[in-house]
C-alpha cells in the first residue's frame, strides 16, 4: 500500500484548519477538533494523519466486492 501524499493544511485566523488534497478542499476542522488535529499533526507523520482525518485512507481494494461470486449471483436475480 503506498504512503498517502498530496495533503496540505492551512490554519486560518479564526482557528479553522482547512485540509486540502491535491489543491482541493478535503475538510474543514473548527474548535476542539481543529486543536486536536494540530496537536496530533505536530508529533506524527502529517500525511498519514491528514489522510485519516479526511477519511482518505483506503487504497486499492474498495471495488473488490463487485468481482466476487456472491455479488455476481445476487445481480442475476
Amino acid at each position: 500500500m503506498p504512503d498517502p501524499s498530496g495533503f496540505d493544511y492551512v490554519t486560518q485566523k479564526d482557528g479553522t484548519v482547512v485540509i486540502t488534497h491535491h489543491g482541493a478542499t478535503a475538510t474543514r476542522l473548527r474548535g476542539g477538533r481543529a486543536a486536536e488535529f494540530l496537536d496530533e499533526v505536530e508529533f506524527g507523520d502529517d500525511q498519514e494523519i491528514m489522510a485519516r482525518w479526511t477519511g482518505n485512507y483506503k487504497r486499492g481494494n474498495e471495488r473488490m466486492g463487485r468481482n466476487t461470486a456472491k455479488y455476481r449471483a445476487s445481480r442475476r436475480r
